[in-house]
């Protein structure tokens, strides 16, 4: 890549696509940051080589593209200050709940992509949905594959609302995992094993599960039931879950992340 690439926003997720970047051979000489915060500033520099600046300006009218990295509550007022210089640009957005048409309005862009990433991102193992408006060209949507292959997989989706849906099944996705960890450790620590144990078998169980389903041909539904002998342990592990209505309950708790990015898209996402 020889395009000039700026990121609004240096926090987690910037600088996960930064390092791949980089990784790629982009010259950190063509990178450019805006990012308020001088910590968050001075992390980058000694981190990447590079010189990120406290506010928008000049310089971001030499960029190609600019990805938004920010915050939904402050998207708008930064994309107003930013705007005069960045006509020009193609524009990637990871902020969630923040819907394109308002992103337009605010940059006087129709070139507008939407991402919505997970945290796995940072170690080169996240999956992102993507959304293009129509002044999109198959080059710009190359390019963005381009970037955002750094941080994982990615799949396009024809729809915009669908990022909703992305955003409650990956994009919140991890934290689920997570959750479900933080539940395994603490029971298999009741049961005697030591707190460390019980964390390395829990999280080996997660990554060998994850592994297999992604190696597999077969949905979910036939690997679990190729685990579960009937009157086995698993058997009586399942029955409890089934008893207590977990799916229902984790469908429950997607449908109310896919809420919350539609009232993110009200409250802050207003054109």
């Amino acid at each position: 890549m020889t395009q000039r690439i700026a990121f609004i926003g240096g926090g987690n997720m910037a600088g996960a696509i930064i390092g791949g970047l980089i990784k790629q051979g982009i010259s950190p000489r063509l990178i450019d940051v805006v990012e308020p915060l001088a910590e968050t500033r001075e992390a980058l520099k000694n981190r990447f080589g590079l010189q990120p600046r406290a506010e928008a300006g000049d310089f971001l009218s030499a960029s190609d593209m600019v990805i938004w990295a920010v915050k939904p509550q402050v998207f708008k007022q930064v994309a107003l200050a930013a705007a005069p210089y960045t006509a020009q640009a193609l524009h990637l957005s990871v902020a969630a709940g923040i819907p394109s048409h308002s992103i337009a309005q605010w940059l006087g862009s129709e070139r507008i992509v939407r991402a919505m990433p997970n945290t796995p991102a940072l170690i080169g193992k996240g999956i992102s949905g993507l959304f293009a408006r129509a002044a999109v060209t198959s080059a710009d949507k190359d390019w963005v594959g381009q970037v955002m292959a750094t941080t994982g997989e990615f799949l396009w989706l024809d729809q915009e609302e669908l990022l909703n849906a992305v955003i409650a099944v990956s994009g919140s996705g991890p934290a689920y995992m997570f959750y479900l960890m933080e539940a395994m450790t603490t029971g298999g620590t009741e049961m005697g094993l030591s707190r460390e144990q019980a964390h390395q078998l829990t999280v080996a169980t997660f990554i060998g599960a994850g592994e297999l389903a992604k190696a597999s041909s077969e949905p979910p539904k036939v690997l679990r039931q190729q685990v579960t002998s009937a009157g086995g342990t698993t058997f009586a592990a399942i029955a409890s879950m089934e008893d207590d209505d977990m799916q229902a309950l984790l469908i429950n708790a997607m449908y109310a992340a896919r809420q919350r990015a539609v009232e993110l898209a009200a409250e802050f996402g207003a054109a």
